[in-house]
């Protein structure tokens, strides 16, 4: 039993959402980032004390996107991981990582000063830069859908589950303004039954 160690908003999101569209069994961990102490038990899993982690077996994991590459790799195959012959396998890889190395890191140090520094200290100059960084980025997202209807094409893959909860993220939380396409495509993306079960899972904790 794979069990996903997550809070109900973070990026261990990416990977319930990965385990509900391949169907694999897993439990699920509750982590209150903002309590003043951590289990013990889940800083042995991850001492450097950020979500999410897996264990799978003998098998202990942090960081969304590699998490995510894991599970597709050890249990597909899956169609939400392109094959590298395929045509789309390009895209699939910029995407993949652009949602959070491009997007949603660029991301925390607006959250971590709009809602945790000193109130002097929100409107500063890094999280500007930030914000200003990812509407540059957040235009390679655009040039792509204005294209095809998903990152690396016709076809739903784990690119678009990066990026959009990079996108989600950024509109609810960081005062990022998503255009008509982009909007359409969270709906796309976050219409899927396999979200919608996530979405549920995350918020419960319950154990499947």
């Amino acid at each position: 039993m794979i069990t996903v160690w997550g809070g109900q908003t973070s990026r261990s999101i990416r990977v319930v959402w990965v385990l509900e569209e391949m169907g694999l069994p897993y439990r699920l961990r509750q982590v209150d980032m903002l309590a003043a102490e951590r289990e013990p038990e889940f800083l042995t899993i991850n001492p450097a004390d950020y979500i999410p982690a897996i264990e799978d077996g003998d098998v202990t994991m942090v960081e969304s996107i590699a998490i995510m590459e894991y599970l597709m790799a050890r249990y597909g195959p899956t169609p939400l991981a392109p094959a590298p012959h395929d045509p789309n396998f390009a895209a699939y890889q910029q995407f993949l990582h652009l949602g959070e190395a491009g997007l949603a890191t660029l991301m925390m140090p607006v959250l971590v000063s709009r809602f945790i520094a000193p109130e002097a200290e929100r409107d500063n100059w890094g999280a500007t830069w930030c914000l200003q960084s990812f509407q540059k980025r957040l235009t390679l997202v655009s040039r792509r859908l204005a294209n095809a209807p998903y990152l690396a094409g016709d076809a739903f893959t784990a690119a678009d589950i990066s990026v959009a909860y990079a996108l989600n993220l950024a509109q609810r939380n960081c005062g990022i303004t998503l255009g008509d396409a982009e909007q359409a495509y969270l709906a796309r993306a976050m219409g899927r039954d396999a979200y919608k079960r996530a979405m549920e899972r995350s918020h419960e904790g319950v154990n499947t």
